[in-house]
């Protein structure tokens, strides 16, 4: 075998997986090609736009600059993996589809997990709050104003 392929054993989406990868892959590149897991856009591939965001055993990476080889032994979340069992959109999915917080889609992925996480931590946070907790995530088309808005709505229920 090539010295440079390690094997990678870690849970995506409640599945055990074991990949050998390239030591220089990223993550974002395993789950994509690897593992078809398309939710997980590649952006700008270095760490600042957040369409490549997953879950890690409970935070927020961005996976294009998370090398795959780190995720050996790790719990990691992709967009597909929290629907429900027979394909039901989580809360904050629906959010964003109540309050227009999706135009082009490309960004959306990043930004629901982006707010799952913050949402999970059973926070309550004042709108500038969550404004800087998805601050890591970049959007051309909404103006960011209904994304904040689904994320303080669900944050409101809870």
């Amino acid at each position: 075998m090539n010295k440079n392929m390690q094997l990678v054993n870690c849970v995506v989406n409640g599945e055990q997986v074991s990949e050998y990868v390239d030591v220089r892959e990223s993550l974002l590149d395993m789950l994509r090609n690897r593992l078809g897991l398309t939710s997980v856009k590649k952006g700008c591939e270095v760490g600042e736009c957040g369409a490549c965001t997953v879950i890690i055993n409970d935070e927020t990476i961005d996976s294009c600059i998370y090398l795959a080889v780190w995720a050996n032994g790790k719990k990691i979340r992709t967009l597909e993996g929290l629907t429900g069992p027979g394909g039901e959109l989580t809360r904050i999915q629906e959010a964003f589809i109540e309050e227009g917080a999706i135009q082009c889609g490309f960004c959306t992925p990043g930004f629901v997990m982006s707010a799952t996480v913050l949402l999970e931590r059973g926070e309550k946070l004042d709108r500038e709050a969550i404004k800087k907790h998805m601050s890591g995530n970049l959007c051309r088309c909404t103006g960011y104003h209904n994304i904040a808005n689904a994320v303080e709505k669900v944050m409101n229920e809870q």
